[in-house]
């Protein structure tokens, strides 16, 4: 398995299943880490927008809950996943971890950390920062918080990935 690519990790669902991000191959990606108690919550709604969008394609969303940021997320398992269907998600969310400092899951470590993902340097400040994954695993790039997940910027930058994997 490639070392600078996401396939190497294995995240736990929800349900506490784990899954390998290898079942990814292939397909681009938005990682997005999120909290239910946050004022940038409502972007669950537009991930779900996105989602459906692009929901012929290869691409997917993956959500991390994180309390890392002011206690934002206080829910745990099923509470998660019930709040987060009010704003209709349609995408995997996975258990909550953390996603900064020298606790942070080993996805988060690899995601904010130039040397180990070879592109991108930056460590979430906030929830609902964004990671971009091409369908090699790569790390493409990455959005603040405030840039919504249905932005022209983030939304043209899919596009690309996707139709770069498809010539």
């Amino acid at each position: 398995m490639d070392s600078n690519s996401i396939y190497q990790f294995t995240v736990e669902k929800l349900d506490g299943d784990h899954i390998n991000l290898s079942e990814y191959i292939n397909k681009v990606l938005l990682i997005v880490n999120t909290a239910s108690q946050c004022g940038f919550t409502p972007q669950l709604k537009d991930m779900a927008d996105l989602k459906k969008e692009f929901s012929d394609q290869d691409f997917e969303i993956l959500a991390f809950p994180s309390n890392d940021f002011g206690g934002q997320e206080p829910l745990e398992g099923a509470a998660i996943e019930t709040f987060c269907h009010n704003y209709g998600t349609n995408f995997n969310i996975f258990k909550k971890l953390r996603v900064r400092g020298p606790y942070a899951d080993p996805l988060y470590q690899f995601l904010s950390d130039k040397k180990a993902n070879g592109r991108v340097n930056s460590k979430p400040r906030w929830n609902f920062h964004k990671y971009l994954i091409d369908k090699q695993g790569k790390v493409v790039d990455f959005f603040y918080p405030f840039t919504k997940p249905t932005s022209s910027k983030i939304r043209k930058k899919i596009q690309r990935l996707l139709s770069a994997g498809s010539k």
